[in-house]
């Protein structure tokens, strides 16, 4: 039976360890790297939601073995490179999935066409096109660059390239495609954004040069020629999945909750750096290394929290995490401004829109603007929040979870549609969210 809807609703404390799921940016990096080397990768803690299993029935389509051995454990034997698929490659709703596979696909010489869900199919791939156009890629696609699209690889030449907004995808892209280009590539970035396909090539043997420039702008450089060889990886715990118990922690009174293996790269924890400045009582432990990245156990304890001003420098460290930070913003002393979040307008929705929306239909005072969002908290501490609201989420995983966490603390409770959607990126939360005393029914 489809459930059509989930309902949040006003409970007690929520106390627990959990572990956080793989991170999903890793994940899909881990299975496109593995089919792109010379050999066998084994990965361990690789997230199983929808999006990334899409990643995988997609490197088995460009021609690699793809084998589960067990929960979270695959193996991906890589052949040195891609061949072309024998039907059109569907990537669900996996927009990082689709813009790195496109990246990676530009160096053969082979033509793949690409397609996904209603969502995804809505959802502009201009940014990435434009500088593997420059490189000598082509293309068939619906005005927009919106998919479904043909993409014609092979023949690619050296590009140095200036990312004109902050985009992990658009620069693990450009990598990916110098991985195959005469001369390699260079991408500058006026600010760092996540830097996971630079560890991961690193981890497969690649050499990926990053010097540090003027103003916090960076630039990476990828020599041409590069094999790369199985290795294996070890995905650490989502930050972006771990801040839906966290924040759930943070606002519900009488809260301990635990989370264990967090994702800690500095370039991923702006909403921890976040909440830190809200008031949030969060204690770090047990900071280890794991596969080239820095992991940790995070624990999250009630707070009364305060509204803040966040840079909008610091978007790029949190760009999945605001729709969860306006729902912690509802239950904080007054306003917190968002700004520089243009980039939450083009993801699986419009997400700016949708969380104001949602927000304002559950009784909080919301400003919305072309790159920004102001959440005004309640005025009495964590209270105050109506709630009673059926939230419309347009399929986007991040708004149903968001608003799902907001009616575990609210006064009246809170419905979403389209919960389905979850399973995309969190296929375990109901039922973690369900172990940590959280009243989520269907």
């Amino acid at each position: 039976m489809t459930v059509t809807q989930l309902v949040a609703k006003r409970a007690g404390g929520l106390t627990g360890t959990v572990r956080a799921p793989g991170d999903k940016s890793i994940s899909h990096r881990a299975l496109i790297l593995g089919a792109l080397a010379q050999g066998l990768t084994e990965v361990e803690g690789l997230l199983e939601g929808e999006d990334v299993k899409r990643t995988a029935q997609a490197m088995a389509a460009f021609g690699a073995g793809v084998e589960r051995l067990g929960e979270g454990h695959w193996r991906i034997e890589g052949k040195g490179g891609f061949a072309e698929p024998a039907d059109v490659v569907d990537c669900g709703n996996a927009g990082t999935g689709v813009r790195l596979i496109m990246g990676a696909a530009a160096g053969f010489d082979m033509a793949a066409t690409f397609t996904g869900d209603a969502s995804l199919r809505g959802r502009p791939m201009n940014r990435v096109l434009k500088p593997l156009g420059e490189m000598g890629a082509s293309w068939i696609c619906r005005a927009g660059g919106r998919l479904p699209l043909t993409l014609k690889g092979g023949g690619l030449k050296h590009i140095s390239y200036v990312l004109p907004e902050p985009s992990a995808q658009v620069k693990s892209a450009v990598l990916l495609a110098g991985l195959h280009a005469e001369g390699g590539a260079e991408v500058i970035e006026p600010e760092a954004t996540r830097d996971h396909t630079e560890r991961m090539l690193r981890a497969f043997g690649a050499q990926v040069d990053v010097h540090e420039e003027a103003a916090g702008r960076r630039r990476i450089v990828l020599a041409s020629g590069q094999g790369l060889t199985g290795t294996k990886v070890r995905v650490p715990g989502d930050p972006s999945s771990a801040a839906f118990p966290l924040v759930a922690a943070l606002i519900t009174p009488g809260s301990v909750v635990t989370v264990q293996g967090m994702l800690l790269n500095p370039l991923r924890i702006g909403l921890l750096d976040t909440l830190g400045e809200m008031g949030a009582d969060l204690s770090v432990a047990n900071v280890r290394e794991e596969g080239g990245e820095t992991v940790a156990d995070v624990t999250a304890r009630y707070s009364q929290l305060v509204g803040v001003e966040v840079p909008p420098e610091r978007a790029p460290s949190m760009i999945d995490e605001y729709p969860i930070l306006a729902v912690a913003a509802a239950f904080a002393d007054g306003p917190t401004a968002m700004r520089g979040i243009g980039e939450m307008r083009v993801k699986e929705s419009d997400r700016i829109a949708l969380m104001a929306a949602g927000l304002a239909a559950c009784g909080v005072a919301v400003e919305e603007g072309p790159d920004s969002l102001t959440v005004v908290g309640a005025q009495r501490g964590n209270h105050g929040v109506k709630g009673g609201a059926e939230v419309t989420t347009h399929g986007d995983h991040r708004i149903a979870m968001s608003h799902l966490i907001l009616g575990l603390s609210a006064d009246q409770p809170v419905a979403v549609d389209e919960p389905g959607m979850i399973a995309t990126s969190f296929p375990e939360f109901l039922g973690l969210m369900r172990g940590l005393g959280a009243e989520i029914e269907e």
